[in-house]
């Protein structure tokens, strides 16, 4: 689960004594861009609810296979919105890894985040890089000039909501959704995967935690999150179970589950 929103007008404050949660998530996946604090709430989600950690892996997972397959259908250009902490399988990895021309913006509202991805990806003729940007204000990072510069109107794009839409309430979250697909040009995709869970654990996992609020939105609301895209093949399934083109998995899931979908917008 990558940062959530800032309070408007401020950018969260680097406090290593609060549980943040990009550097939680970067402790499930067993990263080291973490503090004491940081894996002490994280083991008290585990506590909660140990199955936490194997979701996220498998969004992780799911994000690099929905990444090279999209690349693998020829677009070139990616913006991973809210995408947390640098760490294995990275949104521009799995694009370069298809073809090394991929360009790729990254954008999260934690000055930590922007940080560590700038340093990581220095080389000025990578074609990637990071920007600071908060998703509550979505048109302030689709018309970044950063993302001006690297994607361009004129071809399909890919964008990316890895685990962010929970922070924030369904209107808002749609709305969020809606305006950054009104931007992807015709024949792009969308790569959405959203933390939800039953009304047990969804309660039990949203009180527990504390470093923003994190709302549990149903199997409907995340599948309004990709308006009038056509989802493809296997549709909105479990984040472990989506694999390219294969059919559509019923699943009767109980707990905690992460929903997961790529869609294309037509041309």
């Amino acid at each position: 689960m990558n940062e959530p929103p800032a309070q408007a007008g401020n950018s969260p404050a680097f406090d290593i004594t609060r549980p943040n949660i990009a550097r939680v998530y970067d402790y499930w996946l067993g990263g080291k861009d973490n503090f004491e604090a940081d894996r002490e709430h994280a083991r008290q989600m585990l506590e909660i609810y140990p199955p936490v950690a194997k979701l996220v892996r498998d969004n992780r997972q799911f994000l690099s296979r929905a990444v090279t397959w999209v690349a693998g259908h020829g677009v070139r250009q990616f913006l991973d919105i809210g995408s947390g902490l640098p760490t294995r399988d990275n949104t521009h990895e799995a694009a370069q890894a298809v073809d090394e021309s991929c360009r790729v913006v990254y954008a999260d509202n934690d000055p930590l985040v922007v940080t560590h991805a700038q340093a990581l990806l220095a080389d000025p003729g990578a074609g990637v890089e990071a920007i600071t940007g908060d998703l509550r204000d979505p048109m302030g990072i689709l018309g970044d000039p950063v993302v001006c510069k690297l994607i361009r109107p004129s071809e399909p794009a890919c964008a990316v909501l890895a685990m962010v839409l929970h922070f924030f309430p369904f209107e808002q979250a749609r709305e969020i959704a809606s305006a950054v697909i009104r931007w992807l040009p015709p024949g792009s995709y969308a790569i959405i995967s959203v933390g939800c869970g039953d009304e047990q654990t969804g309660e039990a996992l949203t009180s527990a935690y504390k470093a923003a609020p994190l709302y549990n939105h149903s199997p409907g609301q995340v599948a309004k999150f990709f308006g009038a895209l056509t989802l493809v093949e296997p549709g909105l399934v479990d984040a472990e179970q989506w694999r390219p083109a294969r059919t559509a998995v019923q699943s009767g899931h109980r707990g905690g589950r992460i929903l997961a979908g790529v869609a294309r917008k037509p041309r």
